[in-house]
């Protein structure tokens, strides 16, 4: 894993400035603290550079990027992995391709060159990000992998292409001044966002399983967004229907291989291990097949009603893993949430994410880089909440009505916890999203449905420029239709959720952003593209059987798993919320007593004041509802979140403070 960064001119005339490329690698120094390499050929008018993180092929003059190869025809910067290299390695050598390297990366040059971006990115499998540019056809490309798990950014200035595996390496170029978007900031106050998009103006995401096409012509771009591949659940007429143990047989075998080959680096892999059963079949396969003991990394929270520590413990005593056990309480989680925004460059919702970069700190300080987790699984299987929610409302017809109110309440019985932030805790329902699905998605709703705080929070000058935006229209244009056409409910559902929150939560502050902020690769197993596309082949039925979610998963990994946790319904991981605890409380308005005053929310120019703080008294008024101050705590760290995000990207001069790391590096060209 790596950080990526890259300058493309509208001529090649216009030679790209070398500081500059690597300022922009500097800033990410987090992404690739152990070497840079950069390069702008003269007369050519494209300059990448690369921050490194040294994982396969440790060699660092051999495996320093960018890659120059093929005369300087090709020039290549790679941020993830590519799993089953070895094998492409072995077949590009037998048609007598020459590598330079032992890394991974270099396979996909080579390949492009023999077969032509398509076919290279149906061999490609694993997380990843790159930048290829073509000197013949004076193409750039940019590509990113089929779930989103690694980032890539890009914007366009008056010259320049300026892209990165992150936001701050783009505004670090002098071109790019740093400006919210309106509707981006809307999202920032809602948690979710409509793909593709971020909260500064100008700045785009590369789209999961999309590449970006930027072919130079008489001085203008033309810019191709192209999609390779997509989730695809299969309408009716294409579903055969095997017999349980098909399933089951083939979840097992496909999730095995996906192991063994996230097993596969130059130094020592760990887990991730939490209570549910997601991270703790990837352990336990682990476990099955490496030779020495596993360590199994867990957070430990200081309320009893969020902690897993316990239930984690017994599947590590269970296959006889090292268990390392990071206990965290408020002083920890709230010091370093200024932090952590910095890194997920998105407002977040649950202090999750401080937990998990507090997480990855420890993981680098025990001399770990690699850690395999059990992410994907829920989006797999239909394992959130909210998916049940959707198949006994829209996913199972003939369902008596008393049945269907049992499981019912058994749901909610079982998420209070999380009424207002996982499940909404009043229906809301979007006429866009509705045309588009066929209903609104529960994954949504507690998020849209806090569309109208979020209207009343935003400034005057800000509202009014949104008056007339529907961020469910919005979201709904980005979903393709191709692939929620005549499908089952909970298809869609998990559809949307993938297209989502998935990407822009779970993967972004959730994932590579918190764990590469502590040089840290986090390899999630059951995002391989080859399992998912097995398992969006099981029906509907076995992934949610009567009130049991991830059926097929937890069969096919029955014999690893405790019976305790074989026979728990899923609890979504969450951080304590700050109003559970006085002391939570307490630090939280102290953050928004260092960043969110009256005077820096005047002249930030962006949260309406008076609003903020009738909802600050709201949380503190014992007669709120239970799920009313779920939803406003998440609310709260939103408003925190984009005063942090005003705070570090627009108030500081990035290019500036670019320069001074790059200087305090002494990567000085």
């Amino acid at each position: 894993m790596c950080g990526i960064a890259g300058i493309f001119a509208n001529s090649p005339e216009r030679n790209i400035d070398s500081q500059i490329l690597v300022n922009m690698a500097a800033i990410m120094h987090h992404r690739g603290p152990d070497n840079y390499g950069y390069c702008n050929p003269k007369q050519v008018g494209i300059g990448m550079s690369h921050a490194r993180l040294s994982i396969i092929d440790l060699n660092e003059a051999r495996g320093r990027q960018p890659f120059i190869l093929h005369g300087g025809q090709i020039i290549f910067a790679h941020n993830g992995e590519f799993y089953d290299y070895q094998r492409l390695r072995g077949e590009l050598t037998m048609q007598g391709v020459r590598f330079e390297t032992k890394s991974d990366s270099e396979i996909v040059p080579h390949l492009y060159l023999q077969t032509g971006m398509d076919h290279t990115l149906r061999q490609l499998r694993g997380e990843f990000a790159f930048s290829l540019y073509d000197e013949q056809t004076d193409t750039l490309y940019l590509v990113r992998d089929r779930f989103g798990i690694k980032p890539l950014y890009w914007s366009q200035t008056a010259n320049h292409i300026v892209f990165g595996s992150e936001i701050k390496a783009i505004l670090a170029h002098p071109e790019v001044t740093p400006a919210f978007d309106s509707q981006g900031l809307f999202h920032q106050l809602i948690q979710v966002m409509v793909p593709g998009t971020t909260a500064f103006k100008g700045v785009h995401q590369v789209e999961p399983g999309h590449m970006l096409k930027i072919t130079r012509r008489n001085s203008e771009f033309q810019v191709e967004t192209i999609k390779y591949w997509d989730m695809h659940f299969p309408v009716p007429a294409e579903r055969a229907r095997h017999d349980d143990e098909y399933y089951i047989t083939g979840v097992r075998d496909q999730l095995l291989q996906a192991v063994q080959l996230r097993l596969n680096a130059d130094v020592p892999v760990g887990c991730y291990l939490s209570g549910g059963i997601d991270s703790c079949s990837i352990l336990g396969l682990a476990s099955a097949i490496s030779q020495e003991p596993i360590r199994a990394f867990t957070i430990s929270f200081d309320d009893e009603a969020y902690d897993e520590a316990s239930i984690a413990a017994e599947m590590a005593h269970a296959v006889g893993a090292e268990q390392d056990v990071l206990k965290l309480n408020a002083d920890l989680l709230y010091d370093n949430f200024a932090r952590t925004i910095w890194h997920t460059e998105r407002t977040i919702y649950n202090t999750l994410a401080v937990a998990k970069l507090m997480m990855s700190q420890h993981v680098t300080h025990h001399h770990y880089k690699v850690v395999l987790t059990g992410e994907g699984s829920d989006e797999l299987f239909a394992g959130y909440p909210a998916f049940r929610k959707d198949m006994f409302l829209h996913g199972m017809e003939g369902l008596h009505a008393e049945q269907a109110a049992e499981w019912q309440h058994t749901l909610s019985e079982s998420n209070k916890l999380f009424q207002g932030a996982m499940l909404p805790k009043d229906e809301y329902v979007s006429s866009a999203i509705n045309r588009k699905v066929g209903f609104t998605p529960s994954c949504l709703q507690p998020w849209l449905g806090c569309s109208d705080l979020a209207r009343q929070l935003l400034n005057d000058e800000r509202r009014a420029e949104l008056a007339d935006y529907e961020p469910g229209e919005a979201i709904a244009a980005r979903l393709d239709e191709n692939y929620l056409k005549d499908r089952h409910p909970l298809d869609k559902a998990q559809y949307v959720w993938i297209k989502t929150m998935l990407e822009g939560q779970i993967l972004t502050w959730g994932g590579d952003r918190v764990d590469m902020a502590n040089s840290m690769e986090a390899r999630p197993a059951f995002l391989d593209h080859h399992l998912a596309e097995f398992a969006a082949t099981i029906p509907p039925e076995l992934r949610i059987r009567g009130n049991n979610e991830k059926y097929v998963l937890k069969e096919a990994m029955k014999h690893l798993l405790p019976t305790t946790l074989y026979e728990r319904q899923k609890f979504a991981f969450m951080a304590p919320p700050a109003h559970t605890d006085d002391k939570k409380w307490q630090k939280l308005k102290a953050l928004f007593a260092r960043y969110a005053s009256p005077e820096q929310l005047k002249q930030a120019g962006l949260i309406n004041a008076d609003y903020l703080q009738y909802l600050m008294e709201k949380q503190e008024n014992s007669e709120t509802p239970a799920a009313d101050k779920i939803q406003i705590d998440a609310i709260l760290n939103h408003v925190l979140g984009v005063m942090l995000l005003h705070h570090h990207f627009i108030e500081q001069d990035l290019s500036q403070l670019a320069h001074d790391k790059a200087q305090q590096l002494g990567w000085v060209v």
